[in-house]
C-alpha cells in the first residue's frame, strides 16, 4: 500500500531547510500533489508545531500518504484529502478554519498540463490569506538563465510520456501568480537543478 518514491530521501532536508524560512512556526500547510506521502511525514516531523494537510488526487497515493502516517503516529499530520489541482473546488479541511496559511506544491508543475498550474494559483487565491505563500519545487526554465543539459533531456522525456507536460518557465509562473494577486518574493537555487519559488498573496 505504501509507496516509495527514491527522490524524497535526496531533497527532502534540503526543502525542510527553506520551508524553515518561509513558514510560520504554528502554519497550517496544504500540500497539494502529495504523492507517496513521505515528505509529508517528513516535514510533519521537522515542524511539530505545523498542521500539515497532505492531498492527491489518485485514491492510491491517498492511501499510500495515510499508510505512511498512521505508522508514524504524529498528531500534526492530518489524514489526506482529495484535491485535484485542476478544479476549481478543493475541500480544505485544516482544523476549524477552511483558511490555510501555506501551500507547498512539489514536482507537479511540469508533470500535470497546463491548467493544472493555472487552477494552482486560483484555487491558492480562494483559500490563503493576505501575505500567505504558495511554495512551488521543482525544475523550472528561466528566460535569462541557460538551462542545463539535464533538465533539458528531462523536458523532452516529459513531453515524449505526455504532449501536456514539461518543464515551465519560472516567468509563465510568475504571471499566474500576477493574474491572481500573487507576487514572487524569493527564488531559492536548490541541489541537482532545482529551484523553489515563492510567491505571496498581496493585498
Amino acid at each position: 500500500m505504501k509507496r516509495h518514491a527514491p527522490a524524497t530521501a535526496r531533497n527532502s532536508q534540503s526543502i525542510a531547510d527553506v520551508l524553515a524560512q518561509e513558514l510560520a512556526e504554528d502554519a497550517r500547510v496544504l500540500e497539494i500533489a502529495s504523492g507517496s506521502g513521505e515528505h509529508a511525514v517528513f516535514f510533519a516531523k521537522r515542524f511539530p508545531k505545523v498542521a500539515w494537510q497532505p492531498s492527491d488526487l489518485d485514491p492510491e497515493a491517498l492511501a499510500s500518504i495515510d499508510a505512511y502516517a498512521h505508522e508514524a503516529g504524529l498528531a500534526n499530520l492530518l489524514p489526506a484529502i482529495a484535491v485535484d489541482a485542476a478544479s476549481t473546488n478543493w475541500p480544505i479541511a485544516v482544523g476549524p478554519n477552511p483558511k490555510v496559511d501555506s501551500i507547498v506544491c512539489i514536482n507537479m508543475v511540469h508533470i500535470s498540463p497546463w491548467s493544472a498550474s493555472v487552477h494552482l494559483f486560483s484555487g491558492a487565491a480562494q483559500v490563503l490569506t493576505s501575505g500567505a505563500p504558495i511554495i512551488l519545487y521543482g525544475p523550472f526554465l528561466e528566460e535569462d538563465v541557460e538551462t542545463t543539459p539535464s533538465n533539458l533531456a528531462f523536458d523532452e522525456s516529459l513531453k515524449s510520456r505526455d504532449k501536456a507536460w514539461g518543464l515551465r518557465f519560472a516567468e509563465a509562473m510568475d504571471g499566474l501568480a500576477h493574474d491572481n494577486g500573487f507576487a514572487r518574493t524569493a527564488r531559492h537555487i536548490m541541489p541537482a537543478n532545482n529551484l523553489m519559488l515563492v510567491y505571496r498573496k498581496q493585498g
